[in-house]
């Protein structure tokens, strides 16, 4: 069957954003489906290639927006990451609405959807769990550990996977710790994989070209992951 791709535009108060979807289901109502939450910068072709990489295995697979906006800085990412951080529940409700587009799309059973995030993404997955959202699984690559400001700890019912560089400075030990023991009180069943000698955005080719220190693409965690995550999804999204 061919890929049904399109962007689509979609609303959270106010803010008008636009995501990617990438369509591989072969008959109504019966693929499950794959939210993508994106790095800082946001949205970006990485991204879409993701979404074609999960609609290629029979996924449909949704790349949200959580900025509503496109090419800005790096400056203007940490600022908008900032405040995003700082501002109760408004990582959560984006990601929601987001959501809502997925479930709401033809060929996609609403019952089996899984949401994996990629740095910033991944507190954005994980803000879906402990909503305890629609879905069965919250995987993240090379995430962000801390919850945003507000977020109350509670339990967690969606398989939890994060996949992490043991370098990593923006997930250092103690945040991991921190981590463990929240996922231990909420009764997750969850999993932290740690990749020696890796560094933060480790999926992500093009981070070489900003010569930031501890960013660093790594082709070995990258193949790896992608493929923990796949088993994954194939677990907890099976019919």
């Amino acid at each position: 069957m061919p890929i049904r791709r399109q962007s689509i535009e979609y609303d959270h108060a106010g803010c008008r954003m636009t995501g990617y979807l990438a369509d591989g289901s072969d008959a109504a109502g019966t693929a499950p489906g794959v939210l993508l939450a994106h790095e800082a910068p946001g949205m970006s072709p990485l991204m879409r290639q993701r979404a074609d990489s999960l609609a290629d295995l029979g996924y449909v697979a949704f790349a949200l927006d959580l900025h509503g906006a496109v090419d800005f800085d790096q400056a203007e990412s940490r600022r908008r990451h900032a405040e995003l951080m700082k501002t109760p529940f408004l990582i959560r409700d984006r990601a929601m609405a987001a959501l809502a587009v997925l479930t709401d799309q033809p060929g996609i059973d609403p019952g089996r959807v899984g949401a994996v995030g990629f740095c910033q993404g991944g507190i954005t997955v994980m803000e879906l769990a402990r909503a305890r959202a629609p879905i069965r699984c919250a995987i993240g690559f090379h995430p962000g550990l801390r919850r945003p400001a507000g977020t109350p700890p509670g339990p967690i019912d969606a398989r939890v996977m994060m996949l992490v560089g043991d370098d990593d400075p923006l997930a250092p030990p103690e945040d991991r710790a921190t981590f463990a023991a929240e996922m231990t009180a909420a009764g997750a069943a969850w999993e932290m994989h740690l990749f020696g000698g890796v560094q933060h955005a480790f999926t992500n080719l093009g981070i070489e070209r900003l010569g930031m220190a501890g960013f660093h693409y790594d082709a070995r965690a990258t193949s790896r992951g992608w493929a923990m995550m796949l088993d994954m999804l194939e677990e907890t999204l099976a019919p």
